[in-house]
């Protein structure tokens, strides 16, 4: 069995090479550069893709291509990954290796978002760049269905590991937290620390990945915990971690702050109907960071 991978430089990259190699396949991991892990390779390039495609014959691929940014600034970046990376794997695998299951990442925000648990059964919504690329590729997975591609969406919501870039704020706090057991005294200023969202172990969401891939009858699934946490739990959690009050290392100041949303949680009910549940606990998960 041989896997083609992606975006394989992020974390959901890590374990997914991790979890392939368990089951003894043969991968690809593919990056915009080059490393120790992976192979250089530009996914919005077609003869790229489609050669890989041909060479590698995979029994699976797995699209996780993206920059993980929503801001309008990186529209055309998100764009070429997201929107054509999907069309140039999918059409590949139509025109050489019709057998291969292709998993294309989905997003809790590309849905209209009234604060309530979202399943895959509701309404997309067009709320920035990021999302616009996100609902095309899960439209141009549609399509390719009806050609006969086994074309699974997994819409994933936030999760998180101690491979977690150093800008994500569940990073950012951990880190700070980390530093503060080793005696800084520094101080750590954050905007609304109410909002709500999930707090995943990434390890987990790979699970649920290869639960709806492994499958013949369900393509698309929310791929979550069902259950939000504010910022305020995060920083209680890590900071009681070590045995600090987040209080007095903390600056809270959400004047002129919007966020996106108030609250972005899943509705797992059909990845739970295949058989995935998540194992990492929230206090497992700030352990796992703090460690």
């Amino acid at each position: 069995m041989t896997a083609l991978i992606f975006g394989a430089d992020g974390q959901d990259g890590h374990y997914l090479r991790k979890r392939c190699e368990e089951l003894h396949m043969t991968v690809y991991a593919m990056a915009l550069s080059q490393s120790q892990d992976c192979l250089a390779g530009d996914i919005s390039d077609y003869r790229l893709v489609d050669e890989w495609v041909r060479k590698c014959k995979p029994n699976y691929i797995f699209h996780l291509a993206a920059n993980s940014s929503t801001r309008h600034e990186v529209l055309f970046e998100n764009h070429a990954a997201i929107s054509t990376g999907t069309l140039n794997v999918l059409e590949a695998v139509r025109r050489h290796q019709p057998t291969c299951r292709v998993f294309i990442t989905g997003s809790g925000v590309q849905f209209e978002n009234t604060g309530k648990p979202i399943s895959e059964k509701d309404p997309f919504a067009a709320t920035s760049a990021y999302s616009v690329a996100r609902i095309h590729s899960a439209y141009a997975a549609r399509y390719y269905r009806r050609l006969g591609v086994m074309a699974y969406v997994g819409y994933l919501f936030h999760h998180e590991s101690p491979l977690r870039k150093k800008d994500h704020l569940c990073q950012v706090i951990a880190e700070t937290c980390k530093r503060i057991r080793q005696g800084s005294h520094e101080r750590l200023k954050l905007g609304d620390i109410s909002v709500r969202k999930e707090a995943a172990f990434a390890g987990d969401i790979v699970e649920g990945i290869f639960t709806l891939v492994s499958q013949d009858t369900v393509f698309e699934a929310t791929i979550g915990t069902g259950v939000a946490y504010s910022i305020q739990d995060w920083l209680e959690t890590c900071f009681k971690q070590i045995g600090k009050d987040w209080r007095d290392y903390v600056d809270v100041a959400s004047e002129g702050f919007t966020p996106e949303y108030r609250t972005l949680v899943s509705d797992p009910t059909t990845i739970h109907s295949l058989g995935w549940r998540p194992k990492v606990s929230f206090n497992e998960l700030a352990e796992m960071m703090l460690s």
